[in-house]
């Protein structure tokens, strides 16, 4: 099979030749379809996440066809199911976390896409369990991004809480989606994007935000939340600038530049500021379900899988309207 691999942070991915994996206990074999582009996907090629397997195909929103079941596979999935793949890969179901109904933080976790082999590539293997349904009225290019840019951004939009007013900070592949789903619910979307994205900021107000402007500007009315989805630690103080006493600011990624110090008066008055961590197969079937019923539709560029390293620059660049995806083949009939 042909994959991108990672072979050194810091370096292009490489086109390689590999064998086709094989599914072993309690996994299926996929074909992969396509595979969304994300932000995480820089921090560990740039050596910001700095612990995965090595060399690696990265990639962990996989939309795929069952090839193969390994043993001790349910009957949950089985060969033809198109299921998808996101961030979370497996985890030991056992620790105190798991049996508290907190599986994202069990601390012996593996990641599709850092600890296991992702879908930058023709085929990969996935634990069963952690395989879910993709929705029909999805096609595989679109259904990607939901996988972790949906997800994770519907898990931190959860803890916003009944929020009417809500900021996201960065308009990307999350906040696009996301745009979508609190307007359906609804919730007042102010938007903000890096100072000068004119584009930008039409886009989201085309998606239903009721407001958009940049970073550097404050909203024209306070925030009952706000979600900081660009990875800019100095983010944080200016969204708690903009909630009101008792708001909320959800930091939404897996990796941010550091923080800088504020003074207490920003938290004070009973603000909060909370990151929000992997996702739980629940956050997905939940997320899943609602992207259905909105329904949520997916902006996207596609690259074939040779180019994924351009569409990584294309993320980094932020002129995307959307999302990125890696393509690989057409859906079995």
């Amino acid at each position: 099979m042909r994959a991108m691999v990672l072979e050194r942070p810091r370096t292009p991915l490489v086109l390689r030749d590999l064998a086709d994996p094989e599914p072993g206990e309690g996994q299926v074999l996929l074909r992969v379809l396509a595979c969304g582009v994300c932000r995480t996907d820089l921090h560990i090629v740039d050596g910001e996440l700095t612990k995965p397997k090595l060399p690696l195909v990265i990639g962990h929103q996989i939309v795929g066809v069952v090839e193969a079941v390994g043993a001790v596979v349910d009957g949950s999935v089985t060969v033809g199911d198109r299921v998808g793949v996101p961030w979370l890969g497996w985890t030991d179901g056992s620790c105190r976390y798991c049996t508290t109904e907190r599986e994202n933080l069990c601390d012996a976790a593996r990641f599709t896409g850092y600890d296991i082999d992702g879908g930058y590539a023709e085929r990969c293997v996935a634990n069963a369990q952690f395989c879910l349904a993709i929705p029909e009225n999805y096609g595989d290019v679109e259904a990607a991004p939901l996988l972790c840019a949906g997800m994770i951004g519907y898990r931190s939009f959860r803890f916003t809480g009944d929020a009417e007013r809500i900021g996201f900070y960065g308009f990307g592949a999350a906040a696009h989606i996301l745009t979508q789903v609190a307007v359906h619910l609804g919730r007042r979307v102010f938007a903000f994007t890096r100072p000068g994205d004119t584009e930008g900021q039409s886009f989201a107000r085309d998606l239903g935000a009721e407001w958009a402007g940049s970073s550097d500007e404050p909203p024209p009315e306070e925030l009952d939340a706000a979600i900081v989805f660009a990875p800019v630690g100095p983010l944080v103080p200016v969204a708690l600038r903009a909630v009101a006493k008792g708001g909320v600011v959800v930091c939404g990624g897996i990796h941010m530049s550091d923080i800088p110090s504020f003074p207490y008066e920003l938290l004070w008055g009973e603000r909060v500021v909370r990151s929000v961590a992997n996702l739980t197969r629940e956050d997905g079937v939940e997320f899943l379900r609602l992207a259905s019923e909105v329904p949520v539709r997916t902006h996207v560029e596609a690259f074939p899988l040779e180019k994924a390293d351009q569409a990584l620059v294309a993320v980094r660049s932020g002129r995307l309207r959307g999302s990125a995806v890696v393509t690989l083949g057409q859906r079995l009939p």
